[in-house]
């Protein structure tokens, strides 16, 4: 081979040698750039950890929440109903809504002789149940309505009409005790359907509810907590807990362990006032449309 020749081939390895290595750094450089942001993310959740966002202090919670919307909803990517809903807190009034349900777990006699124990328009049910047959058939054993300042206006336990087989303690919280001193059945189911009637029904899967009450009520006037459109996008899409909604959005733990119905039917109630205007809105444009009740 002559000396141009060789010359020539030196010169094309060293091109590819250069390119090769240019190649290289883009790929470190990009690689370092990903690392960076990454860190930057991590550090901006780090914050928002340490803000304790989901704070049972009502009035903290929507401070930090919206202070965080400000900051890092871009960086950090935040999801549209999360964005949503920080804006709905900084909009709410505390006129608008109930009283925080934080320490109602700890307090065995919910309904308060402080405040209004008006009959409101709308008006939240939850119920406890125990098992009966097999165990896997339910009976109504305690029925809580509350209004909408959040005060119980009605909670009664049931006598059995029927042998109990399991009281399902650890999650209904019903004791034996508590229903030998019950209401019968009839006379409760009376009230209730007394006090609901003409009203809008607010709760968490109440359709389970009226079962055990055998009761009915117009589906128009019923706003449901496992149904609403925003609070499904909560659980993407799935059937949300009253436990996810209240945690996520109102920033309290519930049922941890014994549930309680006045303080279920006072979560739903919350979750319900939160997003009143857009709910009702929802509901008017589809009978609009449809000429139905949703």
């Amino acid at each position: 081979m002559s000396n141009e020749n060789k010359s020539a081939e030196c010169s094309k390895n060293n091109q590819s040698v250069k390119g090769t290595k240019g190649t290289i750094n883009k790929v470190k450089k990009q690689r370092k750039k990903i690392k960076n942001m990454k860190e930057h993310t991590v550090n901006n959740l780090a914050n928002y950890v340490k803000q304790d966002v989901f704070s049972s202090n009502w009035k903290t919670f929507k401070q930090n929440a919206g202070n965080f919307e400000k900051n890092s909803e871009r960086k950090v990517g935040v999801t549209k109903v999360e964005n949503k809903r920080y804006r709905d807190y900084r909009k709410n009034k505390s006129a608008d809504m109930p009283k925080s349900v934080s320490s109602a777990t700890q307090n065995k006699d919910k309904c308060t002789t402080s405040d209004s124990k008006e009959i409101t328009k709308v008006i939240a049910i939850d119920c406890e149940m125990v098992g009966i047959d097999t165990g896997k058939d339910n009976m109504l054993a305690r029925v809580s309505l509350v209004n909408k300042f959040g005060n119980c206006i009605y909670d009664k336990y049931v006598l059995p009409s029927e042998p109990v087989v399991d009281y399902r303690t650890h999650v209904s919280g019903i004791r034996p005790k508590d229903l030998h001193q019950g209401e019968r059945f009839d006379i409760v189911q009376k009230e209730v359907a007394d006090i609901l009637k003409d009203r809008i029904l607010v709760g968490h899967a109440i359709r389970n509810d009226l079962k055990v009450l055998f009761l009915g009520h117009p589906r128009k006037s019923i706003r449901d907590t496992s149904r609403f459109r925003v609070f499904r996008e909560v659980s993407k899409g799935s059937t949300p807990s009253l436990r996810k909604l209240s945690e996520e959005l109102l920033g309290v733990k519930i049922q941890e362990g014994e549930h309680d119905s006045v303080v279920d039917a006072r979560a739903a109630m919350q979750l319900y006032l939160m997003y009143r205007k857009e709910w009702e809105k929802s509901l008017h444009n589809k009978r609009k449309t449809t000429g139905k009740s949703p």
